[in-house]
């Protein structure tokens, strides 16, 4: 059975699961993708190495992006879109440029894509981007169940995200929110309504316990608006406030899951999962007048 169905019966909480980036960098190449995508593709490779070099340690993460449909590249010329999002909590940011060459990619400030700050690399765009992994070299189950839902609702496709285990996987952006286990309806819902917590794996700029903690007080709460961070955490705890003052702590704990393989041809493992096991709001404090 694919990976995918087995960790859905095993149980395997989603939250926690996010891939790791403070900024994504997100570049159109049409035709086939390989397993290490940015180096395995009609994209030079050199270009795609240097690329990585270039974002290495800067906690930009890249993707390949192209429209859902065949696949064919003619390799004739032609200009490239590229989103350029931070994932900086309350400050989040996304941009669009139209590259007459991928080469251009290269004029970009990695580091100060990393720490949030824009250059004006690209011009803002207002609407939310969800994109769906459709990776099929990197894990089968990408494209087997994520292609119908890019297909269907005309959503960019996009390279491996992390735990195709998950699959459907997809991110939202700015923000960088990632989800598992999509269908139709909450893929749909997540373009429309904002930052929904029904399957958020987490946002990419948190550790993975502020990952869940923040997931635990978005579905409380109801909560569809970048409008919490991540203020501190413990072994077994973190603290999420909003951005209107209001803090909670959320008990965190670890979890066996049960043998599941993570990713499809591997063997089944026992993971340790992080879970949410109480939230308590504290005490606003509100400042004496003088």
């Amino acid at each position: 059975m694919r990976c995918s169905i087995l960790s859905d019966f095993a149980g395997e909480p989603l939250a926690g699961t996010a891939a790791t980036a403070t900024a994504w960098l997100c570049l159109e190449q049409p035709g086939p993708w390989g397993r290490d995508a940015i180096v395995e593709s009609h994209l030079d490779p050199v270009l795609g190495a240097e690329l990585q070099r270039r974002a290495a340690g800067t906690g930009v993460r890249i993707l390949l992006i192209r429209r859902p449909g065949k696949h064919a590249d003619t390799h004739v010329g032609g200009s490239r879109r590229v989103y350029l999002a931070s994932t900086k909590p309350g400050a989040s940011w996304l941009e669009q440029a139209d590259l007459a060459a991928p080469e251009e990619a290269l004029e970009l400030d990695f580091e100060a894509l990393g720490q949030g700050r824009s250059t004006a690399f690209g011009t803002p765009v207002e609407d939310p981007l969800l994109l769906v992994c459709t990776n099929s070299k990197r894990d089968v189950c990408c494209a087997l169940y994520g292609r119908p839902i890019a297909t269907a609702l005309n959503l960019w496709e996009c390279t491996h995200t992390g735990g195709h285990r998950f699959a459907p996987t997809g991110v939202l952006l700015p923000t960088g929110h990632l989800y598992g286990r999509l269908d139709h309806q909450l893929a749909q819902r997540v373009v429309t309504e904002g930052i929904v917590a029904d399957r958020c794996r987490g946002r990419s700029c948190f550790t993975p316990r502020g990952q869940v903690a923040e997931v635990a007080v978005r579905a409380q709460i109801g909560e569809t608006r970048d409008v919490l961070t991540v203020v501190g955490e413990t072994h077994d705890s973190a603290t999420v406030r909003h951005a209107d003052g209001r803090e909670w702590r959320v008990a965190l704990t670890e979890q066996p899951v049960p043998p599941r393989p993570a990713s499809c041809g591997k063997s089944p493992d026992i993971a340790i999962a992080l879970v949410a096991t109480a939230i308590d709001e504290l005490a606003t404090v509100v400042p004496c007048p003088r």
